[in-house]
């Protein structure tokens, strides 16, 4: 079939890059003509596994390109994807402006039938709007062409989202005639061979679905933070909590890691986006107010351990330097919108502190939102990270970061101390290294635990 995305961003690439590997004609359009003309030579914009041989790939074999005319991209397509971006308003919203500023150029360029699909993530409502404005603007040609509007959310993992887009659990499409429904299954069809992975549903539940997921994920997150913080206070680890409540099929294992705060892209902005929506609806989301909580205050948490370990009230951390591994908000990615440690950094130099930073991927971002600055700077390795450092903080669970010489961190840190904000280490096995370990729920951030000197 022949694919028109508008959007190469991180959900437009992905999907315009899977669905041609499957075999469809994919034009992708942006406004950003440095960033096209760098797609056409191979230059990817973001960092995802696997994707960069991907799209070169399909590139070569003709199957995928990208473009600046939208109205050639319009006249391609069968169907027409909306995949761009919806930061959060000043309230905490979707912002719905790109998204309708699509819409109203699909209106100006469509010449016959169309399919227009809404990959983006958007409130409830939104395909409703998306409508009225393809339709003021044919209005405003004197043409009427007959369109649906679709609502198929997309359910992509950052840093493993090619596996997620070509091995899709479920793929949620939300629409009003057969025929568009139909036209859908015929493109989704390739990753449908061994069973039908498409649930069906009306557009505002599909809307809904993608928001509600993300809300849940979000909750169990901070659920597991707040019994992070009851298991410092009651001398619990919470590690063997996490475990026990695991091993119940009713829980399961996934997104039940205490940590240092979600971040990214989708679960900040969705939570927000979604209690701002049942605002409007009059209904106060009580929950989802107390999950976006719970995260803000976890961002700080790190900063929390470190100053009861140097004194309290940020003095005794003046005049350190801390190596911190990992800046991205989740490993397998260089995005860093919502990332932990972004609070962090301003924490510490806040109170006077240096830092000495290593991220496998997203180093070239940062060094883009700090800048350059005389207490930053940026390493090659985690082992340069740790030179003439007083203490390590672990911000990101990149793999690399979960084995280390605990002999040669001791001999590298001038205050034999590791704050790690993903529990990644055995508390009894670096502290038997001579290191101090505060982690979240474990170690020595437990009250009155076995670990304290």
């Amino acid at each position: 079939m022949r694919v028109a995305i508008f959007g190469t961003g991180y959900v437009g690439l992905v999907t315009g890059t899977c669905l041609a590997e499957v075999g469809h004609d994919v034009v992708c359009v942006d406004i950003d003509q440095a960033k096209v003309e760098g797609l056409n030579r191979g230059v990817i914009p973001i960092y995802e596994p696997g994707l960069e041989p991907m799209v070169k790939a399909n590139h070569a074999a003709g199957r995928l390109r990208f473009t600046t005319d939208a109205a050639a991209a319009i006249a391609h397509g069968e169907v027409v994807f909306i995949a761009v971006g919806t930061p959060p308003d000043e309230d905490g919203s979707a912002d719905l402006k790109y998204v309708l500023a699509v819409a109203r150029t699909i209106g100006q360029h469509i010449d016959g039938p169309a399919t227009v699909v809404n990959k983006s993530t958007v409130p409830v409502g939104t395909a409703d709007k998306v409508r009225a404005a393809i339709s003021e603007a044919l209005k405003a040609r004197g043409v009427d062409h007959a369109f649906d509007v679709v609502s198929n959310p997309e359910f992509l993992k950052e840093g493993d989202a090619v596996a997620d887009c070509m091995r899709p659990d479920r793929i949620v499409i939300g629409a009003t005639r057969p025929d568009a429904v139909a036209r859908m299954r015929r493109l989704y069809a390739p990753f449908n061979r061994n069973r039908d992975r498409i649930v069906e549903m009306d557009v505002r539940s599909a809307e809904l679905t993608k928001y509600a997921a993300n809300a849940m994920l979000a909750t169990k997150i901070s659920f597991m933070n707040e019994i992070a913080n009851i298991a410092e206070k009651v001398g619990a680890d919470v590690e063997q909590v996490r475990k026990g409540i695991g091993s119940d099929p009713r829980i399961g294992w996934h997104f039940i890691y205490p940590g240092a705060g979600y971040g990214g892209s989708c679960f900040p902005k969705d939570v927000q986006a979604l209690a701002r929506t049942s605002q409007q609806y009059g209904h106060e989301p009580k929950l989802l107010n107390a999950v976006e909580a719970v995260n803000h205050g976890q961002k700080g948490h790190l900063f929390e351990l470190i100053q009861r370990h140097y004194g309290g009230a940020g003095q005794g951390v003046a005049g350190k330097t801390f190596a911190v591994w990992g800046l991205a908000f989740k490993p397998n990615t260089d995005d860093m919108r919502e990332a932990s440690s972004r609070r962090l950094l301003a924490q510490l130099w806040e109170a006077g502190a240096k830092v000495q930073a290593f991220d496998p991927e997203a180093t070239h971002e940062a060094q883009r939102i700090f800048g350059e600055r005389d207490d930053l700077r940026f390493c090659d390795n985690a082992d340069a990270a740790l030179q003439g450092a007083d203490a390590l903080v672990v911000v990101t669970e990149w793999k690399q970061f979960r084995s280390p010489d605990f002999s040669r961190l001791k001999a590298a840190l001038k205050d034999d101390v590791v704050f790690d904000g993903r529990n990644l280490y055995e508390p009894a096995d670096i502290e038997a290294a001579g290191l101090a370990y505060y982690a979240i729920g474990r170690g020595r951030s437990v009250q009155g635990n076995p670990f304290d000197a």
